[in-house]
């Protein structure tokens, strides 16, 4: 796991819900769904900011379009962080 990339993805999350909207710090296993209760609107915007820093070598539309809903749901900033890594 890359600190920086963590702390890119943590910085992404902030600025598609706002600092004021994450109530606790946010770590690998921070759930998208449960913890930050992230829409698919803002997830479309997560993934805009992860293709506008690391292009086209991290498709994040892809790596989500291949999940299954459970796993859509259960997803956690550290999957993210672990896919972004794996591509780099």
């Amino acid at each position: 796991m890359s600190e920086s990339t963590l702390h890119a993805i943590t910085g992404m999350i902030g600025e598609v819900l706002g600092d004021e909207m994450v109530d606790e710090p946010i770590t690998m296993e921070t759930s998208f769904a449960d913890d930050l209760e992230i829409e698919s609107i803002e997830l479309v915007q997560l993934a805009e900011l992860v293709e506008a820093r690391w292009g086209e070598k991290v498709d994040f539309n892809a790596w989500i379009a291949g999940q299954s809903i459970d796993d859509v749901i259960s997803l956690t900033v550290g999957d993210l962080v672990t896919f972004v890594d794996s591509c780099l």
